[in-house]
């Protein structure tokens, strides 16, 4: 048997963060835990388990995949390769959407939903909001219902279907939000950073990664409420491309936002009242 603090020595090789968390999800403890116990030995069954998940992430699947957790937001989520791994730019489309003048309560419709990162976070900030999330991947629903659960977030309903197949036809929304697939197929990025263990169909879009922004840019005028926003997550280097969709489609007040690292990452627009 080993102990908490030689195991974590013989993984120096990994980042600092993997080994320690990858212990602490075996022993069903938190990090402060490992450091507070270092003579602590692992059972058999703990010590395989361990070095079967050290090996996995020594073949670059994701830790989130690993442990099958993922921070966002305030939340804590359950993910596995069934959906996206949330990612910390994403989190700009929260804070676009809590950000716009809005009233109270109102319609928001999340496209692509996958662990329901997203459309939780809006429905914990605003729980005057009736929220609703689609997904075409069951798997995804399935992780994204039990995420619900886990934070209580009452005010959000999911349904299955593609971008906006499944909705009820008498029904607008006076937000609509999604981060569709963007990545062009064939893009050697698809090669790293853990993305090939990822989903595909949540990442990759035609060749030149818009094929789905088309059909939710092209298609939202018909589902908003009139002065109603859609608001998406894009590639770095599409924002001019995804601006010229939203004019194309008639909305006004166009703007791509950045991220952290100062990436175009967001592209929101207005649609027009309505005769």
């Amino acid at each position: 048997m080993s102990t908490v603090a030689e195991l974590l020595s013989e993984a120096r090789q990994l980042s600092p963060e993997d080994a320690p968390l990858l212990l602490a999800h075996v022993l069903g403890k938190d990090r402060s835990w490992l450091f507070a116990w270092p003579e602590h030995r692992l059972d058999d069954a703990q010590l395989k388990h361990y070095r079967q998940l050290l090996e996995r992430r020594r073949q670059g699947e994701p830790l989130a995949y690993l442990t099958g957790e993922k921070a966002f937001w305030s939340l804590d989520l359950e993910v596995s390769p069934a959906v996206l791994i949330p990612r910390p730019e994403t989190e700009l489309l929260v804070e676009l959407a809590l950000d716009l003048d809005l009233p109270e309560a109102i319609q928001v419709l999340e496209l692509g939903t996958g662990s329901g990162a997203i459309a939780i976070a809006l429905a914990k900030e605003r729980p005057d909001w009736k929220i609703t999330a689609t997904d075409a991947s069951a798997a995804a629903l399935d992780i994204a219902r039990r995420n619900a659960a886990r934070h209580q977030a009452s005010n959000l309903d999911l349904i299955q279907g593609h971008w906006y197949q499944a909705l009820p036809d008498d029904r607008n929304y006076q937000l609509i939000l999604s981060n569709p697939p963007y990545v062009r197929t064939g893009d050697p990025h698809l090669l790293q950073d853990g993305l090939p263990w990822e989903p595909p169909q949540a990442l990759t879009a035609g060749s030149d990664g818009l094929a789905d922004l088309r059909i939710i840019i092209g298609e939202a005028p018909a589902h908003l409420l009139p002065d109603g926003w859609l608001l998406v997550e894009h590639g770095y280097d599409q924002g001019k491309a995804v601006r010229d969709l939203f004019d194309s489609a008639g909305f006004s007040r166009v703007a791509t936002r950045q991220d952290l690292g100062g990436q175009d990452r967001v592209t929101l627009g207005c649609y027009p009242p309505r005769p």
